[in-house]
């Protein structure tokens, strides 16, 4: 019998949501940052807005926000208009903040963002840009699997049934014609569905031989022993693929342009710093991290980590079309129309006033 197809999970680095930033203190990096992240005195807001509210996970992947928040770009082109972040650890999380009105504008992973469309029926939210690349690799251990072939018979774990990198691993396993029930995991390869917080634990113990992971867990496996098998980056043209989108409510959008606009130019410009100025940016993020979870990353997972990921404006939007069939054909997810997810307008408007080229929604924008 057929697995019973579900809607596709989301994105979930860990299960919880995480509380709203509030004072941290820590030190002097984030004094800082809550320097920088000040609105100035007298700005004015635009169109009268007070606040706009942001979330993003403390993620890698995430990279954008983490560096944007703590140079305080956004803030830079928001003027008077303060921006409130929060930060969560599950895509279902940041999706119910979005829907109640909690954010107004968040990085996501495509998954999540793919759900929250369909389950809304295309009323809610809106993919306005792009924000990441890559950063997804299959880390095994050296000593049980040497080559591809001997992932067959093995345990690997993803972070949570149906979400992105779930996803992908089990359209990897069907490519090299191994069966394995999407509902239990269960066949030709054990697909033990883990918490990335917990993943690196299970690894250690032998609970798993391996895992299909985004950063930085896939460098922490490394530091444990572990070994690179794969880069996702490799199965895709071009080697890239999204991993992180930016998305709005539609109601916000459509009230506040401006403010989105302000945002995007923020991603941009974030973006842009990150390219230039890798080494600042890379412990702009981590200081980031720091802050919202109380723990830095160490060098030897932070710099592997950080060369994995590429920032980027493009949502990559025939990769997250491609990602929607690979979770049709492995029963996750009903055939969505994902006609009107996009709506790119406001991006490329503000990458047109930045002398850039306009990115492409592969025939999945607002009409």
């Amino acid at each position: 019998m057929p697995a019973p197809r579900t809607r596709l999970a989301a994105l979930a680095a860990l299960p919880l949501l995480a509380l709203a930033l509030g004072a941290c203190g820590y030190g002097s990096e984030a004094s800082d940052a809550d320097e920088k992240s000040k609105v100035v005195e007298g700005a004015e807001k635009i169109d009268g807005l007070d606040s706009v509210k942001i979330g993003y996970f403390p993620n890698l992947t995430h990279a954008t926000a983490l560096v944007g928040s703590q140079e305080g770009l956004f803030q830079k082109e928001l003027g008077g208009t303060e921006a409130k972040y929060s930060h969560f650890n599950a895509g279902p999380s940041e999706i119910e903040a979005l829907n109640a009105g909690s954010i107004d504008i968040g990085w996501i992973g495509p998954s999540p963002a793919i759900n929250g469309y369909t389950k809304s029926q295309g009323k809610n939210l809106r993919i306005i840009g792009g924000s990441a690349s890559g950063g997804v690799k299959l880390v095994v251990n050296p000593g049980k699997i040497k080559s591809l072939d001997d992932v067959k018979g093995k345990k690997i774990a993803t972070p949570q049934l149906g979400n992105t990198q779930d996803v992908a691993f089990l359209n990897w396993i069907a490519e090299r014609g191994w069966k394995v029930d999407a509902e239990s995991g269960k066949g030709d390869v054990s697909v033990v569905r883990t918490d990335n917080k917990i993943t690196p634990d299970a690894y250690k113990s032998g609970s798993v031989d391996g895992a299909w992971v985004p950063e930085p867990t896939a460098s922490k496996l490394v530091a444990e022993g572990g070994k690179v098998l794969l880069d996702e980056a490799d199965l895709w043209p071009d080697k890239k693929f999204v991993i992180t989108n930016i998305i709005v409510r539609q109601e916000f959008l459509k009230e506040h342009p401006k403010v989105v606009e302000a945002v995007l130019r923020g991603a941009v410009k974030t973006n842009a710093w990150i390219e230039k100025n890798p080494e600042k940016a890379k412990a702009a993020a981590n200081a980031r991290l720091k802050a919202d979870s109380g723990k830095a990353l160490p060098a030897e997972v932070l710099d592997p980590a950080w060369k994995s990921i590429e920032t980027t404006n493009d949502p990559l939007a025939a990769t997250l079309d491609a990602e929607a069939d690979h979770a049709v054909k492995a029963g996750l997810l009903e055939k969505p129309d994902l006609k009107g997810i996009y709506d790119l307008g406001p991006l490329n408007k503000v990458l047109k006033a930045a002398g850039e080229s306009p990115v492409d929604d592969a025939g999945l924008g607002v009409k």
